[in-house]
């Protein structure tokens, strides 16, 4: 990805100085554990798709997901997981499709939430509060969210990285967003990193923010998770990586920005990851546990051979021979979930094989089997 109009302004300055210049990194010769989530912006409908084209998407998804992850273990023996961000506006009909995805260990659920550029008028507090629980009951229907114990929790990612109303009216227009999510069971955000302006100037951390209900983009700044500390503000915000790396292109090294992303124009090279291990997101205090959470749009055929096809293939083929050999490092595959599970167990003071910890606080919802 270059560098041109990526609104810079927003990150840059806070990642020169903290990932260049002052080198924060913690060290260590434990055995170093490697969590790998990819959350998907999963819209059939992307690209005004019509309902046939959306149907057979989803399908492909059922047919093919399933034979690609049956080729790859980490070190727990679980196969590569998905989640899929669901949007509550699209066909509700294609959830039971996914449900069975998870139900045979493939991946979860969790909320997409696009509002405003498609309505009539601009969500307010009320409209936008109305419309996440309609979200909440009506997942629930297919055990979504569903704990045992009959809470109801979700993992958020904002449509068009528009969180807080960082982006205006036309793709949010709620100031009070975050508090919204808090008092309705969302557990953490997983929108960032994003090339624009809702871009956080906080990067490369696991971080809580605090909501100025009054304010947009009251997550820009907040208090970072760390070994033995404790929750502050309303949510905690789950980023990927986002920095300036080197790429190949017609056997010249140019410079390039890596956001997290996987799709037809950003494969996930050896080299890439590469990169993206030496710089996962550490918790201070627990500098052996490795965080790498990618995004990605996985209905649209021009990005079928990156998550389903030959180059995923290549790509966890790659992970699992270099990073779980299991004595300078064990591989695990997580879901949003289960990464958000093992951060808390860190901020608890929890160590050794984070696997044991992917549902510490939060359990597997209704539609999951057992374990």
């Amino acid at each position: 990805m270059n560098i041109k109009n990526k609104a810079l302004h927003n990150w840059l300055p806070y990642y020169l100085v903290n990932s260049i210049l002052l080198n924060r990194r913690e060290n260590t010769e434990r055995i170093k554990h490697v969590m790998f989530c990819l959350v998907d912006h999963y819209e059939p409908f992307n690209s005004g798709a019509d309902e046939y084209t959306a149907e057979k998407r989803v399908l492909t998804w059922v047919d093919r997901y399933p034979r690609l992850a049956d080729k790859h273990k980490d070190a727990d023996g679980k196969p590569p997981q998905h989640t899929w961000f669901y949007p509550p506006h699209l066909d509700h009909r294609f959830l039971s499709d996914l449900v069975t995805l998870c139900r045979q260990g493939y991946g979860e659920i969790e909320m997409h939430l696009h509002h405003n550029h498609m309505d009539p008028f601009p969500d307010t507090s009320e409209t936008l509060r109305k419309k996440v629980e309609k979200c909440i009951v009506d997942y629930s229907t297919h055990g979504i969210f569903c704990l045992p114990d009959g809470r109801k929790r979700f993992g958020f990612i904002h449509g068009d990285w528009s969180l807080d109303n960082s982006r205006g009216a036309e793709f949010c227009g709620v100031n009070d967003e975050i508090l919204i999510l808090k008092e309705l069971g969302c557990y953490a955000d997983f929108t960032f990193p994003s090339l624009g302006v809702s871009q956080p100037s906080m990067i490369n951390r696991m971080y809580y923010v605090k909501d100025d209900p009054l304010k947009p983009k009251s997550y820009n700044w907040g208090c970072e998770l760390i070994v033995g500390g404790k929750p502050w503000g309303d949510l905690l915000l789950i980023q990927g990586i986002i920095g300036l790396r080197w790429s190949s292109r017609k056997r010249l090294l140019v410079p390039s920005i890596e956001a997290s992303n996987i799709g037809n124009s950003d494969i996930l090279s050896p080299e890439r990851i590469d990169f993206l291990v030496k710089n996962a997101i550490r918790i201070k205090g627990r500098p052996e546990w490795l965080f790498i959470k990618l995004h990605t749009h996985g209905c649209r055929e021009v990005d079928y051979d990156s998550l389903l096809g030959y180059s995923a293939d290549g790509m966890y083929s790659y992970l699992e021979k270099n990073y779980n050999d299991l004595e300078r490092y064990q591989l695990h595959y997580v879901t949003s979930r289960e990464m958000y599970n093992i951060i808390k167990a860190a901020e608890n003071g929890k160590d050794g094989n984070p696997n044991d910890f992917r549902d510490f606080e939060i359990p597997q919802y209704h539609y999951c089997p057992s374990v």
